[in-house]
């Protein structure tokens, strides 16, 4: 096949010992998107159904159990 002049280009940069452009690309440019998948269904329904029950492990409810524990041991 033939090169493109893009690339001829490019090779000549290499050449005269400047930067190679393909080195500056993304990492994502690179990704296979198309193994990719959008959620199912059940997939949104399960994660609106977590959304809304998660465990409180905050710092103040931690501390307001450990307290009322406390309280209740004295």
């Amino acid at each position: 096949m033939a090169t493109s002049k893009a690339k001829k280009k490019r090779q000549k940069l290499v050449r005269e010992g400047r930067l190679n452009p393909e080195i500056k690309r993304s990492p994502f440019a690179l990704i296979d998107l198309s193994s990719k998948q959008t959620k199912t269904k059940k997939g949104y329904l399960y994660s609106r159904k977590k959304k809304n029950h998660q465990e409180d492990d905050s710092f103040f409810a931690v501390f307001f159990k450990f307290s009322h524990f406390i309280h209740k041991t004295l």
